[in-house]
C-alpha cells in the first residue's frame, strides 16, 4: 500500500511540480477549446461570437459539476490510500464512476428540456437564441459522456496518476483542434455547420476521451470493475462521495454562475460589451491554467498526507502552493496588461468588441493571483473532507462581493463595474481563503506536534 500512497514521502515541492505539470498541460489543452471555438466562430460574425459568449459561462458551470465529481472521487480515494485502506479505495473509485454516469444522464436530460428558458432568463437577445439552440442541443445529448470521463479522472487523480488524468483532457482537446475548423467552417468535402460544428467537435472529443480514460484506468491500481460492487454496501461510500462532490460541484459552479450574472448585466451595455467580456474570459482561461492545474493536483497530495496524518506536509504544501499562486498570478497579469491591445485584436476586428476587451484586461487581470489562492485552498479543503467550507468561500466571494459590487456601481461605471466586480471578488476570496487555510492546517500541525511531545 505504501506504493499506492506515494505522495506521503519525498519532497513536497517535488510532488507539487510532478503532479501539477501534467495537470496544467491537460487543463491548458481543455481550456484551449474555448479559445479555438471563439477564434473560428468569431470569423463567422459578431452575432455568433456574442452567442458563444452567453454559452461559455453556462458550459463552464456544467463542466464544473464534473470537476466536483473529480474532487469527490479523488478526495475519498486519496485519503483511503493514505490510510492504507486499498479495498475501500477500490470500491469508492468504482462507485464514483458509476454515479457520475447516472448524474450525467439526469443533467443532460434536464438541460435539453430547459435549454431555451435558461438563456431567455440570461437575457440573450431573440436573434441569438436560434444560434444558441443549435449549439446546446448536441451538447446536452453528449453531456453524460463528459461526466463519465470526469469520474474516471477522479479515480486516476486520487492515485496520484496525474499524467494519465491529463491524457484524457489532451484527447478531448486534440480532437477539437482537428475538427473545429472542419466542422465550423467546412473543408475537404465536409460542410460547415457554423456554431453547431463547435458542439459536434466537443461531443466527439468526449467520446474519444472516455474511451482513452477507460483504457488507462484498467492498467492502474484501481481498475474499473462494476462487478466488484455487487453485494456491497453502497450507502457509506456514496455518502462520503456526495459529502465532497456535492458541495465541490456547487463551489466550482459558483464562479461561472457569477460570470453569467455579470454577462447578463452587461447585456444592457450592448452586444459589443458582452462579446468583449467573452474575449477577456477566454484569455483568462489561458492565463490561469497553471493555477487551475495546481488546484486540481493539490488534492491528491493533501488527501494522501491527511489520511496518513502527515499534517506538517499538508501545511507545507499549502504554503508553497500559495506562494506560487501569488508570484505567477501577478506575472501573468502584467503580460496581459502590457499586451492588452494585441491580445484583444486577435479575436475580433470590431472596434467596440476590442475596446471592451482591452478595458477588461486593464482591470480584471490584477485579481488572477487572488483567484489562484482561492481555488488552491478550495482544492485542499475538498481533499480533507471540508467541502462545505470551500463552498462557503465561493458563495461569499460571488454573493457578498461580486454581484453587489456590480449592481451598486453599474449605473455610474457602466461595463467597468462588471470588470471591477471580478477583481474585487478575487482579492476578497484570496484573503478569506488564505486565513481559513492557515487556521485549519496550522491547527492540525500544532496538534500533531503536541501529541508527539506528550508521547515522548
Amino acid at each position: 500500500m505504501a506504493d499506492s500512497a506515494k505522495l506521503t514521502t519525498g519532497s513536497v515541492a517535488g510532488h507539487l511540480v510532478r503532479q501539477t505539470a501534467p495537470t496544467a498541460l491537460g487543463v491548458a489543452a481543455i481550456m484551449s477549446i474555448g479559445v479555438i471555438d471563439a477564434y473560428f466562430i468569431g470569423q463567422i460574425g459578431p452575432d455568433q461570437l456574442a452567442a458563444i459568449s452567453f454559452i461559455f459561462p453556462v458550459g463552464t458551470a456544467l463542466a464544473s459539476l464534473g470537476v466536483g465529481v473529480i474532487a469527490g472521487v479523488s478526495s475519498v480515494v486519496s485519503r483511503a490510500l493514505g490510510s492504507g485502506e486499498a479495498d475501500d479505495a477500490r470500491q469508492v473509485a468504482n462507485l464514483g464512476i458509476l454515479l457520475s454516469c447516472i448524474i450525467g444522464l439526469v443533467i443532460g436530460t434536464v438541460l435539453f428540456a430547459l435549454r431555451m428558458p435558461l438563456f431567455r432568463l440570461l437575457q440573450a437577445d431573440a436573434e441569438l437564441l436560434p444560434l444558441i439552440d443549435s449549439y446546446m442541443r448536441p451538447y446536452a445529448l453528449g453531456f453524460p459522456l463528459l461526466m463519465a470521463s470526469m469520474g474516471i479522472n477522479g479515480a486516476l487523480r486520487g492515485q496520484g496518476a496525474a499524467a494519465r488524468s491529463a491524457a484524457i483532457l489532451l484527447t478531448f482537446s486534440v480532437t477539437n483542434w482537428i475538427l473545429d475548423p472542419l466542422l465550423i467552417r467546412g473543408g475537404f468535402g465536409i460542410p460547415g455547420f457554423g456554431i453547431a460544428g463547435a458542439a459536434y467537435s466537443t461531443v466527439i472529443g468526449w467520446v474519444l476521451g472516455t474511451i482513452v480514460g477507460l483504457v488507462l484506468l484498467q492498467t492502474s491500481k484501481l481498475p474499473f470493475s462494476p462487478s466488484s460492487l455487487g453485494g456491497a454496501d453502497w450507502k457509506s461510500p456514496a455518502w462520503r462521495l456526495a459529502r465532497v462532490a456535492g458541495p465541490a460541484s456547487f463551489s466550482n459552479s459558483i464562479n461561472p454562475v457569477g460570470l453569467a450574472v455579470l454577462t447578463s448585466l452587461l447585456a444592457a451595455e450592448g452586444q459589443a460589451a458582452v462579446a468583449g467580456f467573452g474575449v477577456g474570459g477566454r484569455l483568462q482561461t489561458i492565463a490561469v491554467v497553471p493555477l487551475l492545474g495546481l488546484s486540481g493536483s493539490i488534492g491528491a497530495i493533501i488527501g494522501q498526507n491527511w489520511g496518513a496524518k502527515e499534517y506538517d506536509r499538508t501545511r507545507l504544501a499549502m504554503l508553497q502552493a500559495g506562494g506560487f499562486c501569488l508570484c505567477y498570478g501577478m506575472a501573468a497579469a502584467l503580460v496581459l496588461f502590457l499586451g492588452r491591445e494585441w491580445f484583444a485584436s486577435r479575436f475580433s476586428d470590431d472596434p467596440g468588441v476590442v475596446a471592451a476587451a482591452v478595458r477588461y484586461l486593464e482591470i480584471s487581470v490584477w485579481g488572477y493571483a487572488g483567484y489562484g489562492v482561492l481555488i488552491a485552498v478550495n482544492g485542499a479543503l475538498n481533499a480533507i473532507d471540508r467541502a462545505p467550507l470551500a463552498l462557503g468561500l465561493s458563495l461569499g466571494r460571488v454573493l457578498l462581493v461580486m454581484v453587489p459590487f456590480a449592481l451598486l456601481l453599474r449605473g455610474a461605471w457602466g461595463a467597468e463595474a462588471m470588470f471591477g466586480a471580478e477583481l474585487a471578488s478575487n482579492v476578497a476570496g484570496a484573503v478569506a481563503g488564505a486565513s481559513l487555510a492557515m487556521w485549519i492546517f496550522g491547527s492540525a500541525d500544532r496538534s500533531r506536534r503536541a501529541a508527539q511531545k506528550a508521547a515522548a
